[in-house]
């Protein structure tokens, strides 16, 4: 379906604007749920985790080759075997509750099986982290249509055209927030699952 703000030279900036902003909160979202921890071993898992490398906090993929073998087990092996004390330390005071096993060339990090409470526990903030995520979504909608009743009251744009417009950024606001919504349920369902 085209876009009508998009064909509009008047709200074309805005639309872009718009979009690329819930774009962003939708990213960001999948980047909270990729790190989410469900029961089974994924590298994502470690994405937080910075690794004090010659006094710079380097992420651990940035300075690792990361692997899940195993649904229980993720393999790390540093591209500078000089720094498994410091990596195995960084994933220690990451408080993510896991327990490094280094054996001098490669550290595996066990992934203990997630209690039905510690599952609950994931499922409640996942629900804050799509709310955040909602209400991030509708500031954007709210950025928009503020833009878009000063264009009209400035008299940039017709009333129509200002009509059309909020409907296409409430359209547009729903569309992202199903997206997430459906993302939630199916990383719901991932955690639950024993």
């Amino acid at each position: 379906m085209a876009s009508f703000m998009e064909g509009s030279p008047a709200l074309k900036g805005l639309y872009s604007d718009l979009k690329r902003r819930m774009d962003q909160s939708v990213a960001d979202f999948q980047a909270n749920l990729a790190a989410t921890r469900t029961g089974r071993a994924s590298v994502h898992m470690l994405d937080q985790v910075k690794v004090d490398y010659y006094g710079t906090p380097t992420p651990l993929n940035q300075m690792a080759q990361l692997s899940a073998p195993e649904p229980q087990l993720i393999v790390i092996s540093p591209w500078d075997p000089t720094v498994l004390k410091e990596v195995e330390k960084a994933i220690q005071t990451a408080s993510l509750g896991f327990n490094p096993i280094s054996d001098g060339k490669v550290i595996r990090v066990p992934i203990p099986p997630m209690t039905e409470e510690r599952r609950r526990d994931v499922c409640k903030h996942l629900n804050k982290v799509l709310e955040d995520h909602r209400t991030a979504v509708r500031n954007v909608r709210r950025d928009g249509n503020d833009a878009l009743k000063k264009l009209a009251k400035d008299k940039k744009i017709s009333e129509d055209d200002e009509k059309r417009a909020l409907e296409e950024v409430q359209k547009m606001t729903d569309g992202e927030i199903r997206r997430m919504e459906e993302l939630s349920q199916k990383k719901e369902a991932d955690v639950m699952q024993v």
